[in-house]
């Protein structure tokens, strides 16, 4: 899966995602540190990447719509420090294979993953 890490996303966790066979770019190595959001997803638009972050304005569909896109992955740890959002990601890395993402929109939480699919919602263990 070809991934984008925006940039709240520590750029060390892209090496868990590598390391499990995933093409990860970071929004800070594209030059998109302190872009707007719209920015961000149309770069993810342009470069064919799921977008994976840490910011709620993109879990809105209506504003971003996940169905233009690979897909876009709202982690929500339980709090906001990297070992938390490290244990988080580690949830979800051997689902990223086992669950259709592209058009589709992950919120990520401890022990489940919300899934919301134009055209149908479901909740994933």
């Amino acid at each position: 899966m070809r991934i984008k890490l925006d940039e709240n996303m520590d750029v060390r966790l892209a090496t868990l995602l590598i390391a499990e066979g995933h093409d990860v770019d970071t929004a800070k190595s594209e030059g998109l540190s302190g872009s707007d959001d719209d920015i961000t997803f149309e770069a993810c638009l342009t470069t064919g990447r799921a977008l994976m972050t840490l910011d709620l304005d993109f879990s809105n569909p209506f504003r971003f719509p996940p169905e233009l896109s690979e897909g876009i992955i709202v982690i929500r740890p339980p709090r906001p420090i990297l070992s938390a959002v490290r244990s988080t990601l580690l949830s979800v890395i051997p689902r990223l294979d086992a669950i259709a993402l592209k058009g589709a929109l992950w919120i990520v939480e401890p022990g489940r993953i919300r899934v919301y699919d134009p055209g149908h919602s479901s909740d994933a263990p």
